[in-house]
């Protein structure tokens, strides 16, 4: 794996929650686009996380995708500062690689790592831990999601949006 950083704040910063604006419809349910070249491997990566806690597996979303690259497109004119979108109607995966080329498969083994730090019999994340990341890809109620990536210099910085949104307060994942 690339030698990466991760900035993230709290856990539950970590996968945002976030309202649908008047404007914004969620994707059509029951129907996945397909996913594009550039992120193959991603969405195999996020549905053998979620099998692995026995929630249904996710479906690409040309609509999501389409947010998560405008926000990546706005990270890169930023310097690549990590920030959330604060785009409703979705969660949010955000990740940071500097040094190296990622690949879709180092993304999501980033955030699934996270599951180390997170207690289901608690529902919580390890004290000083994060795992907003891991629990938003595994939220049993979310059905799909897109990516986004852009370059700045020698680093990469990805976003992932998640339809329907997870990592609601006092729930579960799964």
């Amino acid at each position: 794996m690339p030698t990466h950083r991760l900035l993230a704040g709290l856990a539950l910063a970590a996968a945002c929650l976030l309202a649908l604006p008047a404007h914004a419809a969620p994707p059509a349910r029951g129907y996945g686009d397909p996913e594009p070249a550039q992120f193959a491997g991603m969405l195999a990566a996020h549905n053998r996380a979620r099998r692995a806690v026995g929630v249904p597996d996710l479906h690409w979303s040309a609509e999501v995708a389409a947010i998560a690259q405008n926000w990546a497109n706005r990270l890169r004119g930023a310097n690549c500062a990590m920030q959330h979108s604060g785009t409703s109607g979705v969660g949010e995966n955000l990740a940071w690689f500097g040094g190296a080329h990622a690949s879709p498969a180092d993304v999501v083994a980033l955030w699934v790592g996270e599951a180390r730090a997170y207690n289901p019999a608690t529902g919580a994340c390890a004290p000083g831990a994060v795992c907003g990341h891991y629990t938003q890809i595994v939220w049993r109620s979310t059905r799909f999601v897109g990516c986004g990536m852009a370059s700045c210099g020698n680093s990469e910085i990805w976003v992932c949006s998640y339809s329907p949104p997870g990592n609601y307060v006092g729930h579960r994942p799964y």
